[in-house]
């Protein structure tokens, strides 16, 4: 059964290796979709308070790219590696066309830093929950608008035919390569075959996101773009268990900056994010820090006179942020990412010293809290879609116990994730490494109950 699914997935990236043109011919329908959703809403009145989905294309194309496309592009990471990376992806396929008509400089040492992936995640959502970028359409054109101009510039300056800013800077490349380690499907690289092939060879495949594909392991990293597969009859598209990634090659394979992205990121500072506007911590923070400045006569931090793309302003919506609401934003979620994913490396960290292992265990380790990881981001901009449909009178009463559901799904799979993990360890090692991990996801799964049945 298995060397059937395999000899199909084969065939199939072979095929989208042999349709490359065809591809690219999708890419560019793809950039069109994607600049009518960012741009045309940007250009057209507000809607008014009774606008509803179906009767108002802003509030459509809103629904559309924040409630359907970015939950399901997610989605389709876990499922298919970074498939949307190489073959659906505007920035991308723009970053590439601007390389291949540009200057083709080299690649700087700075550029190759390890953590912009991780620093341009964190900033970029902080930066988007300052100016409501899930609720206004200009906001949304300044952030995708800058980054795909900013992708294109680095296409048009650095490398030739490559994506430079893909591999290097996409503040979601970060996010994408943490997802597709659970992805059931990868291109297989038989490095000793590929040495062994003498010959005749395909021509040399152009990896876009400048990949040793000798050397490839796992999905973390490949584009899924086809475009090398049947190379010396060593690169072939295949089935696999989604926890080999994490299980076989989470100690050697395992970088410090995408843990510090999990921990701190995907989890810590996107549920702040994504809960701040309902919770009640929020508010109190807010009310003493105001009642502060009123006793200490400092009123310019209470006006709402910052420009929109600073801070959220639209008067005529009776939506606008004062400077205090943007410094307890700002707070709010930096101890969201720094409390909470300080705990869980703290306890992830000194739970495998005292077991006696190195600090690749540790990470090993963390990465098994990325199925829950993965669940919350899902969760948290599902919540967009769910806003919109309630707004729209639908009751939606299934969709608590899907939450409940999913969260519990994401948490056995995380504890199964780390028993193969510690199951080569002696059972005096295994059982509180375990219980460590067991109470990370507890703590990460009472963070998400207190946005959807707590507050």
């Amino acid at each position: 059964m298995k060397n059937a699914v395999n000899r199909r997935l084969s065939s199939l990236g072979n095929a989208m290796r042999r349709n490359g043109a065809l591809i690219r011919r999708l890419q560019w329908l793809v950039v069109l979709f994607y600049a009518g959703l960012v741009m045309v809403p940007a250009l057209l009145p507000m809607p008014a308070g009774d606008a509803r989905l179906l009767d108002n294309l802003t509030l459509f194309a809103q629904f559309v790219f924040w409630g359907l496309w970015w939950p399901f592009v997610l989605v389709s990471i876990v499922l298919f590696g970074r498939l949307w990376c190489g073959v659906l992806c505007p920035e991308g396929s723009l970053s590439e066309w601007a390389s291949q008509r540009g200057r083709g400089w080299g690649v700087p040492r700075w550029m190759r830093w390890g953590g912009w992936p991780t620093f341009g995640f964190l900033l970029t959502t902080l930066y988007g929950q300052l100016i409501s970028v899930y609720d206004y359409a200009q906001a949304a054109l300044l952030i995708l608008g800058g980054s795909t101009i900013a992708a294109m510039l680095v296409g048009y300056l650095y490398g030739r035919g490559k994506r430079v800013w893909c591999r290097y800077l996409c503040p979601v490349s970060g996010v994408f390569a943490l997802l597709a380690k659970l992805a059931p499907v990868h291109f297989q690289v038989d490095e000793q075959r590929w040495r062994a092939n003498a010959g005749p060879h395909l021509p040399p495949p152009n990896c876009a996101p400048l990949l040793d594909i000798r050397r490839m392991r796992g999905a973390s990293d490949c584009h899924a773009c086809g475009r090398c597969s049947g190379q010396r009859d060593a690169v072939q598209l295949i089935a696999r268990s989604s926890n080999e990634e994490i299980v076989k090659y989470g100690a050697s394979d395992s970088r410090p900056w995408e843990v510090c992205l999990l921990l701190y990121g995907v989890i810590g500072l996107a549920i702040g994010a994504f809960q701040w506007t309902v919770s009640p911590w929020f508010v109190s923070l807010k009310q003493t820090m105001a009642e502060w400045l009123v006793q200490q006569k400092i009123f310019w931090l209470l006006e709402a006179d910052a420009p929109w793309w600073l801070l959220t302003n639209y008067p005529n919506q009776n939506d606008t942020f004062t400077w205090l609401d943007g410094l307890c934003i700002v707070l709010y979620l930096a101890a969201s990412s720094l409390l909470l994913g300080g705990a869980l490396h703290v306890l992830l960290h000194f739970s495998t010293r005292l077991a006696g292992q190195s600090h690749s265990f540790t990470r090993q380790l963390s990465l098994c809290l990325l199925p829950l990881g993965a669940a919350g981001l899902f969760l948290g901009l599902s919540a967009t879609s769910v806003k919109l449909l309630r707004y729209e009178g639908l009751q939606l009463l299934w969709i608590q116990p899907a939450r409940a559901s999913l969260l519990l799904a994401a948490i056995c799979w995380s504890l199964w994730l780390g028993w193969q993990v510690c199951r080569p360890l002696a059972a005096q090692q295994r059982l509180p490494l375990l219980a460590t991990l067991l109470l990370a996801n507890l703590l990460i799964g009472y963070a998400w109950r207190l946005q959807f049945w707590g507050w």
